[in-house]
């Protein structure tokens, strides 16, 4: 059963206030947007804090970013630019949630990806997340960024910023996020602990054939895709170190 715009709204402000909640957001950081049925979006107001974004706050716009309906002159963020790059890309994509969780940008600050396969949940969730290139915000410059990767991921760091993630709906979009920062800070801690033991290639093939012809679940998945390497976390010798 298709939604109304009502319920949408208050969908968006329900995860607008667990952002703020959880952390992943700090005075008026991050956005969240919506792809109606009618091809037109709705999306949080730029300069509000989450934990205070209420239902008639929540600007409709064109795909152009033009205005269809607002109050109190609210308008949407500049980075409607890369939201609507997702939808573009993705026909699959209903809703695209921009925060700065601090354990999941921290690993985008340091540069590390976030490509250990070395958890169950988030190989079937997620697979490995990219960093996408430094792009200076409210420019073409951060949807160009993430363009590459968007056909093979639902969650995408962005480089000294934050991180993006999609889904067919607002909730979807969400949980990838909340698995996102969950992953980052399982990945800290056992390298914290000496090191992540990742698991075998055979067994990471079978996940990623359980979530796609068992679990069938929605999104993209990038398979077994590594972009960091050799371990950012190898540990230095007292050369390295000088």
């Amino acid at each position: 059963m298709e939604l109304s715009y009502k319920e949408i709204r208050a969908q968006i402000c329900d995860v607008c206030h667990k952002m703020w909640q959880l952390g992943w957001v700090a005075s008026n950081d991050g956005n969240v947007s919506v792809k109606l049925s009618d091809g037109t979006f709705l999306a949080t107001p730029t300069g509000v804090s989450k934990s205070m974004v209420t239902p008639e706050m929540i600007v409709h716009i064109n795909k152009a970013g033009e205005m269809i309906e607002t109050v109190d002159g609210y308008r949407p963020s500049s980075e409607m630019r890369m939201h609507f790059r997702c939808y573009e890309e993705r026909e699959d994509v209903g809703a695209v949630l921009h925060a700065h969780p601090p354990v999941a940008t921290g690993f985008a600050v340091a540069d590390i990806p976030l490509d250990e396969y070395s958890m169950i949940e988030t190989v079937l969730a997620l697979g490995s997340v990219p960093i996408a290139p430094y792009a200076t915000p409210s420019t073409d410059e951060v949807p160009d960024a993430i363009t590459p990767y968007l056909q093979e991921h639902d969650a995408i760091l962005l480089k000294n910023h934050g991180a993006v993630t999609v889904g067919a709906d607002v909730y979807t979009a969400y949980y990838r996020m909340e698995t996102l920062e969950q992953f980052a800070k399982i990945t800290l801690t056992a390298h914290l602990l000496g090191g992540a033991k990742e698991i075998d290639r055979e067994n990471i093939d079978r996940l990623v054939d359980l979530r796609n012809n068992y679990y069938k679940m929605s999104g993209k998945h990038p398979g077994y895709k590594k972009y960091s390497g050799e371990s950012h976390f190898a540990p230095q010798n007292k050369e390295d170190r000088r």
